[in-house]
């Protein structure tokens, strides 16, 4: 069985498959909404949208892509690379550097290459761990004109993710080091998946883990959000890449460009997002949503607060 979008297409927004290259010569797969029927010269605002980690540009990228094609952008989601149906070999490597360089790609492409785009007035949609990476991008690349963050995870803090003692975070360094002798041995990297082969059919199906597997399993084990190319988590030596990089070091530097980071009030991932509330300078804004956990925000329209972002972007545009 072939699983696609997690979403319809709306009947007022045409969808076309992108390729294009990063920087590094890498081939980035995107999928590119705009409204319908416009006219030749028409010039629209536009949206990048950064999946979640591990996820694809079929998933929540794409709910969020048409979603807001509809309200008068051009959007594009994407895969990042090493994932999906974008180019780099081995499969599911994760890098902080490039994931954010994917970003200023799509950047790249939209004000070159695609139709109907005002170049001057693009913004970046981050979901889950896509919203670092997002952050980082908008720190050195000034066309990004504004940041949205959504249930924000920063991947670059394992750190503060698994709270670690001093020697356990020395145990895990020298754990991950020791890794690359048996990757280099294997010819290839160590990678366990998180999710199935194929979706459960039902909630009463999942195994029983802890509460935080059980979250991710309700969204991506089950045809909620399910896809074959998106099985959760990296290679297990790209921890590393995230130990020695932060994805926040340089966020003060994203003003005078407005940032809104949006979280539920449910979310486990909540201090992600008001860490960097507190680290970033003016102007910035929270929204948070009420009775939302983190993956409510990956696809329930109901808390998803779809006005309150479009108006938040197109008032960014005229500051």
């Amino acid at each position: 069985m072939s699983y696609g979008y997690i979403t319809k297409l709306s009947e007022n927004v045409d969808r076309q498959h992108v390729r294009y290259n990063n920087r590094y010569g890498t081939a980035i797969a995107a999928d590119i909404y705009t409204p319908k029927n416009l006219e030749e010269d028409k010039l629209l605002p536009a949206i990048v949208i950064g999946a979640p980690y591990g996820s694809t540009k079929e998933q929540a990228a794409a709910i969020y892509a048409n979603t807001f094609a509809q309200l008068g952008f051009v959007t594009l989601a994407f895969d990042q690379v090493y994932m999906g149906e974008s180019a780099g070999e081995p499969r599911h490597v994760a890098s902080p550097d490039l994931y954010a360089e994917s970003f200023s790609a799509a950047v790249d492409y939209l004000g070159t290459k695609a139709k109907h785009v005002n170049r001057e007035q693009i913004s970046v949609i981050g979901i889950s761990g896509g919203a670092g990476f997002a952050l980082s991008a908008a720190a050195v690349d000034t066309r990004i004109k504004s940041v949205v963050t959504i249930s924000m995870y920063d991947m670059t803090d394992i750190r503060e993710m698994a709270n670690l003692a001093p020697e356990q975070l020395f145990q895990l360094k020298d754990q991950l080091s020791r890794q690359r002798w048996d990757d280099f041995e294997n010819g290839q990297p160590d990678y366990h998946p998180s999710f199935p082969e194929e979706p459960y059919d039902s909630i009463d199906d999942l195994p029983n883990h802890d509460e935080l597997t059980n979250e991710w399993l309700r969204f991506y084990a089950l045809k909620r959000g399910f896809h074959p190319n998106a099985r959760g988590t990296a290679t297990t030596t790209s921890n590393l890449a995230m130990l020695e990089f932060s994805a926040l070091d340089y966020i003060k530097e994203i003003s005078p460009r407005p940032i809104l980071f949006i979280y539920g009030d449910n979310a486990h991932s909540r201090s992600y997002s008001e860490r960097a509330y507190y680290l970033a300078n003016q102007p910035k804004q929270r929204l948070i949503v009420e009775d939302c956990e983190h993956i409510d925000l990956y696809d329930n329209m109901e808390k998803i607060p779809v006005d309150q972002i479009a108006k938040f972007i197109k008032d960014s545009f005229n500051a």
